[in-house]
């Protein structure tokens, strides 16, 4: 008698130690069941009661191998513990910091014996401790931050394409170099990858904190096309995800993600939901790009900062070879494709900005209004000056100016580019007299002009609707009177 497709399915939903049971008490019957041989018999050669392997056959007929598992007990996991103690139990042990258990099982013994509660065993304790959810172990004492990064069911955001979503990062790198100080210091890493493919799209390398700029810096290499040749990725974002931090939160990404009609999605605050790609790409570059290179010093070892031997831009040469050479060629664990190969695969055609002088006006400008004064422009406590600003004093303007050179600004009208304003204090030249002197006179004469044109037209028409006033005749003067004559004494 072979076993039946039930009773095989049966088997395979048994947990280990219930199979084994199962085949063993199945090899008891297996004489009788398959080979005729009395079960009396079978029993006495397996060293079994009688009785029980008539039981055994029985269960066996009805349920197959299922029946022949031990039985479980009614009471099988239910302590015999009043409920109000084992939740004594459980409260104490939830408590922050988490309790030594030789505490808990203390206290639980000195609140039963006031109670009357049969006093638990350590053993009694430990078991209803280790029954605990872990999940709300890990919210009694790790908090609610750990409870969701752990258990919190999450949805993971994936991208349809090329350049669909982009995720940018920071990370503090596990590495000392050389600063031009000559102080060792810990740089920090900026990295956009491209969500689909996982392809590195941009970095920047900077030792100073994360800011408005780096990023911008970093967006503005991702974007553009690379003077590496084997490095292809490229073109304008439809989604930029990052974090909630000042530097991606800035009015300066706001206005070139407008400009660049880039949309800009940001996770919450301590919530970094569905960003585990570009964390994960994080630890990648620390073990295997840093590992090799002389400063490294994982964040578990003691202080390495006397080994540090890479200046900044070597570091950035040692970053670009691993990500262009190495990280966007090899096959992704998760994709199964290498990420360069991904992002072009299906003849992908990126949307690129019209020139780079464009995106460099956007990205790495800052834009803020400003109104043109007799003087100049006022920005930052300086003075800009340029004599196409004498057309304009009293009107109102845009300027986009470079924070890291503030020796000049560019000056829009209504959209319009006007000109470049420079500070004399900064930019090492001065606007002359004469240049002002000469676009003043200009304006002035662009104006009187102007003025004249108006008024000869205005003269012209007025001229052609008034009726000329009728002729009267002139009345004749009036005869002087005669004045006295005046006298003299001589002549009286």
């Amino acid at each position: 008698m072979a076993t039946s497709p039930v009773s095989l399915a049966a088997l395979g939903n048994l947990t280990g130690s219930q199979r084994e049971v199962a085949m063993r008490r199945f090899a008891v019957l297996r004489p009788h069941l398959e080979d005729g041989v009395p079960l009396a018999r079978a029993a006495a050669e397996a060293g079994v009661a009688c009785r029980t392997a008539q039981r055994w056959a029985a269960a066996y007929r009805d349920r197959g191998l299922a029946g022949l598992v031990r039985a479980r007990r009614s009471d099988a996991g239910h302590r015999r513990v009043p409920e109000e103690l084992r939740h004594l139990v459980e409260g104490l042990a939830l408590r922050r910091p988490a309790p030594h258990l030789t505490w808990v099982h203390r206290r639980v013994t000195e609140v039963a014996k006031d109670q009357g509660w049969p006093v638990p065993s350590y053993s009694t304790v430990y078991s209803i401790v280790r029954a605990l959810d872990p999940a709300l172990v890990v919210l009694a004492h790790e908090g609610a931050k750990r409870y969701r990064e752990v258990y919190d069911l999450i949805h993971r955001r994936e991208a349809e394409g090329p350049n669909a979503v982009w995720q940018a990062d920071h990370t503090q790198l596990d590495l000392w170099v050389i600063a031009p100080s000559g102080r060792p210091v810990r740089p920090w890493l900026t990295v956009i990858e491209d969500d689909y493919s996982r392809a590195i799209a941009g970095y920047a390398v900077n030792l100073g904190a994360p800011s408005a700029l780096n990023t911008a810096l970093a967006l503005r290499q991702a974007i553009w096309r690379k003077p590496d040749p084997a490095w292809h990725i490229c073109g304008i974002p439809g989604v930029f995800y990052t974090d909630h931090g000042s530097d991606f939160t800035s009015a300066h990404m706001e206005q070139a993600a407008a400009e660049l009609k880039i949309r800009l999605v940001f996770s919450l605050p301590g919530q970094p939901r569905g960003r585990g790609k570009i964390e994960r790409l994080m630890d990648t570059v620390n073990t295997l790009c840093l590992s090799d290179l002389p400063g490294y010093a994982p964040r578990d070892t003691k202080d390495r900062a006397g080994q540090a031997r890479l200046s900044l831009a070597e570091l950035d040469h040692a970053l670009g070879a691993f990500f262009v050479g190495t990280y966007n060629q090899r096959e992704h664990g998760e994709t199964g494709h290498p990420p360069q190969a991904r992002w072009e695969a299906g003849a992908f055609l990126p949307h690129m900005p019209d020139a780079l002088e464009q995106l460099d006006l956007l990205l790495l400008t800052v834009a803020k209004p400003r109104k043109i004064h007799p003087d100049g422009i006022h920005f930052q406590s300086l003075r800009y000056l340029d004599p196409v600003l004498a057309a304009y004093v009293g009107e109102d303007v845009t300027i986009r100016y470079d924070p890291r050179d503030l020796a000049e600004i560019r000056v829009f009208h209504q959209d319009r580019y006007l000109t470049r304003a420079i500070c004399p204090q900064l930019a090492g030249t001065t606007v002359s007299l004469k240049d002002i002197t000469t676009a003043r006179n200009a304006r002035r004469r662009e104006l009187t002009g102007t003025l004249k044109q108006r008024t000869s037209v205005v003269d012209r028409l007025l001229a052609v609707h008034t009726t000329p006033e009728p002729l009267t005749r002139q009345p004749p003067p009036e005869p002087e009177e005669s004045r006295p004559r005046l006298r003299r004494y001589r002549e009286e």
